[in-house]
Formats: C-alpha cells, structure tokens, sequence
C-alpha cells in the first residue's frame, strides 16, 4: 500500500518511535533513524514521539526523525507544564524555517500522578484539559497570524506576543488530543483536533462518541501474517508473559488517573479467538491493546474501525521493516472491505 492509496482513502497511519533501551549514545539515535526510514517507505504519514518524566526530550529526537527522512512528520507530544506555549510555538516555526517540514502535535493533559506531583501540577484532571484548551489556542494563535498575540485566559495571559520566524501555512500542525475521557473529547471537539481513542474490541465500539468527532482515530498495535498460527507465533515470541511486567503494570495503574489506562486495564482481551489482545499492555510492554492475526482477521477489525469514521490509525513501534510491509497489507484489505460495507449500506 502506497501512500497514494492512504491519501485516497482519507486514512492517515502513523507509526510510533522507539523508547530509549538504556543504551543511549549513537546506538538509540540509529534506531530511531531506522524506524523512521521504514516508516517513511511503508508510506506512514508521520511518527508518534513520547514524553513524560522517564522519557527523552521528544524535540531532540524529531530533529534526528527529520534529518533521516523526506516528508515524515513527527507527532510529539506536548505536555502543558514542562513548556510554556510561546516556547513550543517557537520550536514549530524553527523546524518549519529550518526543514520545511510540518509537525504534529500530540497534546497532553496529564500522565503518571507521581510525575505531576514532582513537578507540582496538582491541576484536577477535567481542568487539565481545560487548561489544554488555553494552551493550545496561544500556540496556534501565534502559529497563524503575522501580527501580535494578546490572549487572557484562566491559566494563560499573553500580551501583544508576536512570533518571528513566521510559519508558513501549509505547514501549520495537525493537533491530536485524547479521545478517551468526556473532557478531553469535548476539548477535541473545541480545537477542531483529531480525537484519539485506545479502542475497544470493534464489535464493542457501537455508539463510540469518539467516532461522532470531526475527525478520529485509534491507537492500536498490529501483528498481522498470512496466517493465524504465524501471526500468533510472532505475537507470543515477541511480548510473552512476564510477571515482574504484570506487577509494574498494576503499581503504574494505581499511579495514573488517565481515562484510557483504566479503560484498558478494565477489558478483557479475547486470546487466540480473537484479533484483539491485551497481554502486551498487561505486561507494560506497550501503551496500547494489540490486534492479532491473520491479514483477513485484522482487515476485518480495521474496516470496522474505518466505518465507524475513524481516519487516523497510530500503530505501536514496528519491530522490523517487514513488520510495516504486514501491517499494509491488513490496511490494503479493511479499506476493500470497508468500501463493500459502504457500498451495501448506500447502495
């Protein structure tokens, strides 16, 4: 599947970048150069870059993104408390002056409660998103226009603020927020942002509010072979079963108020009989539930995602190459299936 399929498609996929292993040094930057440059040739719009407390600046790691690929566009995560507004309007404007290249935002409300303690953030978790919207609202502000800023909010006041260098607006970013929680879908819904949810089993998804959005997506892991039994080997040779894993995941649950990590942690994956596995997340391997199967099994879960308005897929860290050219070929299949489905409610 081509980028040129996805784009008529209106499917935007997004791959996600590697965490740092501990190694550090020239090692992790050629890994993330990696993963960037097969993302890039299986078509990928762009590239989800974490950030909390434990992990690397995700700035730093979208310059090494840029400098290693053509047109892939980092989607870095943004966390109101570690930057003021002007500060990240500043860093898209430099990239944009610098590589000509766009940039996606992934804005953050919250994270781990001990992280947020430390840095003494005891905003309650609707007003994060509160908090959210303000901010977010400056940085474009500040993006868009040519002549000052001033902007009084609960949280944020900016007085005749004005951005140099300017950004040129085809490269203005695309704003992602989670999906997960009434809050933080009602503060997509204000920004015109792409909602993102960590789905449910598709069969379960039926009076999603996420899909009701302007636009939407899912976060989702994809292991996908010619065959059930391949996909399966691959799955339980890659994340098998790890009780310290089970335990740190419990202690990060009790840590977390985000909405997703309870919704996640509340389903129940289906094992071999279905697409749809949770052992990863369970073990803290991952930050999302996986589908699991053969190209049809998962083309099958992905159409239903797709007709229920889903544009965006983020797919967790591709493993190999190989593991992208898979992945397209379940996406090459839900978009046919997809197409039918719409031809027989339509026609």
């Amino acid at each position: 599947m081509t980028r040129r399929d996805l784009l008529d498609a209106q499917i935007e996929v997004f791959s996600t970048c590697p965490m740092p292993d501990g190694a550090g040094g020239d090692a992790y930057a050629q890994q993330v150069a990696a993963v960037a440059r097969w993302s890039e040739e299986a078509g990928c719009k762009g590239i989800l870059v974490y950030s909390d407390n434990s992990k690397l600046d995700p700035w730093l790691v979208s310059q090494i993104i840029i400098q290693n690929t053509r047109s892939l566009c980092p989607l870095v995560a943004v966390q109101p408390v570690y930057m003021h507004p002007y500060s990240v309007a500043k860093m898209i404007a430099s990239f944009g002056y610098l590589y000509r290249r766009r940039l996606y935002l992934n804005m953050v409300a919250g994270g781990f409660k001990n992280d947020l303690i430390a840095l003494n953030d005891t905003t309650p978790h609707d007003k994060r998103y509160q908090r959210l919207i303000e901010y977010t609202t400056v940085i474009m502000r500040l993006l868009a226009g040519t002549s000052a800023v001033s902007y009084e909010g609960d949280y944020y006041k900016v007085d005749k603020l004005k951005l140099a260098p300017p950004l040129r607006e085809e490269l203005l970013p695309g704003i992602f927020v989670s999906g997960s929680s009434e809050a933080g879908l009602a503060a997509a819904n204000e920004l015109g942002a792409t909602a993102i949810k960590y789905p449910q089993p598709a069969q379960e998804n039926e009076g999603d509010p996420t899909s009701d959005a302007p636009r939407s997506g899912v976060r989702v892991g994809i292991i996908t072979r010619d065959t059930e039994s391949k996909a399966w080997q691959v799955a339980r040779t890659r994340f098998p079963e790890d009780r310290k894993g089970q335990l740190t995941h419990q202690l990060a649950m009790k840590v977390s108020d985000s909405v997703w990590h309870q919704q996640l942690s509340d389903a129940r994956g289906k094992g071999d009989s279905s697409p749809y596995w949770l052992e990863p997340f369970q073990n803290y391997k991952t930050a999302c539930p996986y589908l699991v199967g053969s190209y049809t099994r998962v083309a099958g879960e992905l159409a239903a995602f797709i007709t229920a308005g889903h544009r965006t897929f983020i797919v967790d860290i591709p493993s190999n190459s190989e593991d992208l050219e898979h992945i397209n070929i379940a996406f090459q299949c839900a978009l046919e299936v997809s197409k039918c489905q719409s031809y027989c409610k339509t026609g």
